[in-house]
């Protein structure tokens, strides 16, 4: 693909777009980062404080560790963090730094001031609703369809941003239906890696030492660990349980950022780690391990495009299939290995529910980058999964196609069963 070839600078952007850093899982921080923008338009701290947000937020926030608020979980500590402590320019890093005094001020606040949390039950997958009161003033944000999102400014009744919402769209963002496998092929061989060191190098940096932080220490049920434990430390093993331990480590308050992948740390990591692990065994060059990690990036971001950002359907399954991709392409595949690789990953684990951020994503991690290596295993032997059996079909885009409709339409009402539970309803 050569530099005058219009894709070529859209998936250099759509790299830049979706690889950026995150402190904590980014629902609650989304949420932190929304609360911390309302607060800015109020002018003070609030008095009272609303929050309304769609099903699949609640599922993705309830479980899950805040960063940097002394272990707090939920709707009101998020909310609670990004006003008392949270920078809006800093956007995903929202609450990264947060004094030992402001931890005890983000407690105290959530004590003293009422925080209702209603359920949005139409509109987008994706909508958070911010208004706090303070006196007889009142300011209002809305986030929507991705997380930096904002879409509706107000105050005192004033509206000040209003962008209309299209359900579940992604406007302002670059076309993603510009990436196709074959052309996620080309790029990876061809990219100068000039244009895409900064942003990889990055990602290498920020999710290696969180995956590295799991490992040392505990985390949640330190899936990790137990790999290594149970099955030794050979490379397969190492490509699953370092993965695992970023995860342990973000969903358990670990406070060090990551660097994200369709809007999910989870999903950044389990995208990037297992490939670095391999790289190093290989001995990959500097040069290869950046090009295996654009193919592996954008191969899961082309799976997620159909899906949506939040779903029922594990997206830790589309990443897991995107590093047996990178994988294969450090293990001398060529388009042919790469492509079924991720056709047989998605045959085995396309059935994972989300459930929400919480300790079991590292578990999920696990058995979703399994499934990209078995997949890889596989080909290279002349095994595949072939069109017909079940939502394999004819064709890699053919069969990502079914995947986005699986988790996107034919999840839906899971993902309400899924709130329903979660919420006790």
């Amino acid at each position: 693909m050569t530099k005058e070839d219009p894709r070529y600078s859209a998936y250099v952007q759509i790299l830049k777009e979706e690889l950026i850093p995150a402190m904590g899982c980014t629902e609650p921080i989304a949420l932190a980062y929304g609360a911390a923008a309302a607060r800015e338009l109020l002018g003070g701290m609030p008095e009272r404080v609303e929050v309304a947000a769609s099903g699949s937020i609640i599922k993705n926030v309830k479980s899950v560790i805040v960063p940097n608020t002394g272990h707090l979980k939920g709707i009101p500590a998020a909310a609670a963090a990004g006003i008392v402590a949270g920078d809006a320019s800093k956007e995903l890093e929202v609450i990264a730094s947060v004094s030992e005094e402001q931890v005890e001020k983000i407690r105290q606040f959530l004590e003293s001031t009422p925080i209702t949390v209603d359920h949005l039950e139409k509109g987008p997958v994706f909508d958070i609703v911010i208004t706090v009161y303070r006196g007889e003033d009142q300011a209002k944000v809305r986030i929507a369809n991705f997380h930096t999102n904002i879409v509706h400014k107000e105050k005192n009744g004033q509206v000040l941003l209003d962008i209309p919402v299209k359900e579940d769209s992604e406007e302002g963002l670059t076309d993603r239906s510009l990436l196709t496998m074959e052309g996620i092929w080309d790029f990876a061989n061809t990219v100068d890696v000039e244009d895409v060191r900064e942003v990889l190098e990055r990602q290498m940096s920020y999710n290696m030492a969180i995956a590295k932080e799991g490992i040392k220490s505990e985390y949640g049920a330190n899936i990790g660990k137990v790999l290594l434990d149970t099955y030794g430390d050979d490379v397969r093993t190492r490509a699953k349980a370092m993965a695992a331990a970023g995860s342990d480590a973000r969903m358990n308050g670990c406070e060090l950022p990551v660097i994200i992948n369709s809007g999910s740390g989870n999903q950044g990591i389990t995208a990037s780690v297992p490939v670095m692990v391999y790289g190093e065994e290989l001995g990959a060059s500097h040069e290869k391990l950046l090009r295996a990690l654009t193919l592996s990036n954008l191969t899961a971001i082309h799976q997620k495009t159909g899906i949506g950002r939040l779903s029922a359907y594990c997206g830790a399954v589309n990443a897991g299939a995107a590093a047996g991709a990178g994988i294969a392409y450090l293990c001398g595949g060529g388009y042919k290995e790469v492509i079924h690789t991720v056709v047989n990953a998605l045959a085995v684990v396309s059935g994972m529910v989300c459930d929400g951020a919480k300790a079991s994503c590292a578990a999920k991690i696990a058995s979703a980058v399994d499934a990209g290596l078995l997949g890889y295993n596989m080909i290279i032997r002349g095994q595949q999964f072939y069109g017909g059996d079940g939502i394999v079909t004819k064709g890699v885009e053919n069969t990502i196609g079914n995947i986005g409709r699986l988790g996107k339409e034919g999840m839906k009402e899971t993902n309400e069963e899924i709130i329903k539970i979660m919420i006790g309803q």
